[in-house]
């Protein structure tokens, strides 16, 4: 297929158009090259003779047009958000702009786009919209989000997501654009931006700083490696049929107090220093910080046969590797204005 693929240069969407290209895939990668969009973080396929980059805003909705109507894809896999919490606590305008009215342009030009296709080239397009399982708000001790689960965001950021999934799903069922949504659970991976708490944990242990833990470290989140991330991915956009939503999660529940300790142990044992647990410094939490989030994955298992590769310690020592042997890439975030602050306090 020919695959354009929205915030490519970002952590998912750098894995993502890697596997779509391994894949036999044509790929258009689409990204404004914003503070977390790194070209860099793909240098191993910039030459790749079925890869194209353009830098497009999707708030640009004549950047957004320009790009569909040059590569005529079969498919849009539709990544490019701003994610960060705390940052949307911060700055929520730009949530606004980037997940709502750049979702509403990327909806727009691909209904336009299928449209002009033949009736079988319009039968097999599809449009999938990538979300996060933060729209659903936060559980208690018990109970898993499914795929019915109504919707309730605490923060601008699964605001703005909330918004775009519903706006997604409305263009499948007012103009018969071919929507597929999935919601997932916290990435974790190769190339993802410093400022989310594993490569926070990481850098913090390497440069010797306190390791900020919000409230008491008890709250609770499903981690997912990204790359059983973009393979759900690739078999959604691939098998599945208009108007399905997919929840994907990693079956990996842990506080994150149990998870910043056993990052600390991992550096205890791969690096040449120990005794990274004392760098623990509690700090106060996040406001509106949700509590529980977990996945059941037992949709996207049954029907399309996808489960996660990596489990509760595999994944964690990979990424963890990853790191230390990937300075360069880092270090070249950190030599810029991302200097690991605290953002999100009001």
């Amino acid at each position: 297929m020919k695959i354009l693929i929205s915030g490519g240069a970002g952590f998912i969407g750098s894995n993502l158009v890697r596997m779509a290209l391994g894949d036999g895939h044509e790929v258009m990668n689409l990204d404004a090259l914003t503070y977390a969009g790194n070209l860099n973080s793909l240098r191993d396929v910039e030459d790749h003779s079925a890869y194209r980059f353009a830098r497009v805003d999707i708030t640009d909705s004549e950047a957004v047009e320009t790009a569909m109507q040059s590569f005529r894809p079969d498919a849009v896999m539709h990544l490019a958000a701003e994610s960060h919490v705390d940052r949307s606590i911060d700055g929520p305008g730009q949530f606004i702009q980037t997940n709502v009215i750049g979702t509403f342009n990327l909806l727009q030009s691909a209904r336009r786009h299928c449209e002009t296709l033949t009736s079988e080239a319009a039968a097999k397009f599809r449009f999938l919209h990538v979300s996060t399982d933060e729209v659903y708000g936060s559980l208690g001790d018990e109970g898993l989000f499914s795929e019915t689960t109504p919707y309730d965001p605490h923060s601008p950021y699964s605001a703005s997501k909330a918004s775009s999934d519903h706006l997604a799903r409305a263009w499948q069922d007012t103009y018969g654009l071919p929507v597929l949504v999935t919601n997932c659970s916290n990435n974790y991976g190769p190339y993802q931006f410093p400022e989310k708490l594993i490569p926070v944990v990481i850098l913090k242990c390497l440069r010797d700083e306190p390791i900020p833990v919000y409230g008491r470290g008890e709250n609770i989140r499903d981690w997912l490696f990204v790359e059983d991330h973009c393979r759900a991915l690739m078999m959604v956009v691939e098998r599945s049929v208009p108007g399905q939503t997919y929840n994907i999660g990693g079956n990996n529940e842990i506080t994150n107090i149990d998870l910043v300790r056993m990052l600390c142990n991992l550096m205890d044992e791969l690096s040449p220093k120990d005794g990274h647990e004392r760098l623990i410094s509690f700090v106060q939490d996040r406001p509106g910080h949700d509590l529980r989030y977990a996945i059941d994955a037992r949709k996207i298992q049954h029907e399309l046969g996808w489960q996660p590769t990596e489990n509760v310690t595999s994944g964690f020592r990979k990424t963890v590797q990853w790191y230390l042997e990937n300075e360069s890439w880092w270090q070249e975030i950190l030599s810029g204005d991302y200097r690991l602050d605290r953002l999100g306090q009001t």
